[in-house]
């Protein structure tokens, strides 16, 4: 059956007390967020006896970690920043080994200055292309090397953002450290979302096979909102890619409170993925146990 998880960093504690919190909960995996009160895991930071500390703190816990974020831009239009935020990238995935799971998770980014979310011209050109393929191959490589892979997640404003792009960047990429991070309503905007069922069977038709990790949240209209939006998680500290709620057109809630249709994307999921974990996420900790509810009454009612 699916296993349901949860991201980490929606419980900003130690890491004793977040891993005793998340298992309180009954989850039984999670996706780990190198941000724990009392440790520094910024770049130049990780160490081997540090990850594995997290790792064990987990599995004692019995939360496997099925995969670990790393967001970030990796087309930061300016280069110095560019390469900060990758060396951070490669760092962590150098050190995946130590952490429980190959799987290392970032979307492609954008060529925008203020925002790693909001659409710029210069994503879908071919210049644009060419420089995010290259950093793809570059992430892919140095994760092979390091007994990891990069998870790409698409997102519509990002560089690869549908899923044509997507299936164009793994047959330009194509090497065994790369692989997909599944979430379906990244693939949605303003032209498609009313067009839901066809758009996930397309998605599911086309990149079922790259799929390793899966995602769980909601998909929406934004209403008159058309600005980036942001979440309160309790936490000053918390990455953007946490408190993200999404731009324009679409908003992108907890799962259960917006529109995806969860019976038709569990059940394309599980068939060629019946044990992949699922991940929850844009929820602020008070809606875990409603959001949880959810994800386990769909995954029960499907039968997967």
């Amino acid at each position: 059956m699916i296993q349901t998880g949860i991201f980490t960093g929606y419980f900003p504690y130690d890491l004793e007390k977040t891993a005793k919190t998340i298992r309180s909960h009954d989850f039984n995996t999670v996706q780990l967020d190198l941000h724990f009160k009392g440790m520094d895991l910024g770049l130049g930071q990780l160490t081997k006896e540090k990850c594995t500390t997290i790792r064990d703190t987990f599995r004692d816990h019995n939360l496997p970690v099925s995969c670990i974020s790393a967001y970030t831009n990796i087309v930061h239009p300016a280069r110095a920043e560019r390469k900060r935020r990758n060396d951070y990238l490669k760092e962590i995935l150098a050190h995946a080994q130590y952490l429980g799971s190959p799987y290392v998770i970032s979307e492609t980014g954008t060529f925008d200055t203020e925002s790693d979310w909001v659409h710029h011209p210069k994503n879908k050109t071919e210049e644009g292309w060419e420089e995010c393929r290259e950093v793809i191959r570059e992430l892919a490589q140095h994760a092979y090397d390091h007994g990891a892979m990069f998870l790409l997640e698409t997102y519509v404003n990002n560089v690869v953002g549908s899923v044509q792009e997507t299936l164009r960047m793994f047959a330009e990429v194509d090497h065994p450290g790369l692989g997909l991070l599944m979430d379906p309503t990244n693939y949605f905007e303003n032209h498609n979302i009313d067009q839901m069922d066809q758009t996930l069977h397309q998605v599911f038709n086309a990149l079922s096979d790259k799929i390793r990790i899966a995602h769980a949240k909601d998909v929406k209209r934004s209403g008159e909102d058309k600005s980036e939006k942001h979440s309160d998680i309790g936490d000053a500290d918390a990455a953007e890619s946490h408190t993200f709620r999404g731009v324009g057109e679409i908003e992108l809630p907890a799962p259960g409170l917006g529109s995806l249709n969860y019976d038709l994307y569990l059940k394309r999921l599980a068939q060629k993925h019946p044990n992949i974990p699922i991940i929850i996420e844009h929820l602020t900790e008070d809606d875990v146990p409603r959001a949880k509810q959810f994800l386990d009454g769909k995954l029960r009612a499907n039968g997967v």
